[in-house]
């Protein structure tokens, strides 16, 4: 699968902002989704995963604030930023997650996947 992140932005602390993320590929509409972010100097970690079947699963410190959905018609998933923090500053990342590794507990390391789409810089101003 590969992907095309957009949406990305400047935006102030309490703002919001809403990812989209365009993929190509066979069986969208049955395959895992995420997204990661990788914030200057830090190692790139998980945010929010979403089955096709709509089980959501979240980092702590994003629950209450992002939202994962998808469109399987449009082959399209997004993630809804609300209250946004200085610290959510970031390259945003999203990628197709095996099942397996979906199951295992895997997809919560980054470092399993060696590819990566281009991204999306999000910058939140205090």
């Amino acid at each position: 699968v590969q992907v095309v992140e957009s949406g990305g932005g400047l935006v102030q602390a309490g703002g919001s902002l809403r990812l989209s993320c365009a993929a190509s590929g066979a069986n969208f509409d049955t395959n895992v989704m995420g997204w990661y972010r990788q914030a200057p100097e830090k190692q790139r970690e998980f945010v929010a995963a979403m089955t096709s079947g709509g089980r959501t699963n979240y980092q702590d410190s994003v629950k209450a604030r992002f939202t994962i959905d998808r469109d399987n018609a449009k082959n399209t998933v997004y993630l809804q930023m609300n209250s946004l923090k200085p610290e959510d500053t970031a390259v945003y990342y999203c990628t197709e997650i095996p099942l397996s590794w979906y199951y295992s507990g895997s997809y919560l390391y980054p470092e399993h996947f060696n590819s990566w789409g281009q991204g999306v810089q999000v910058s939140v101003s205090s």
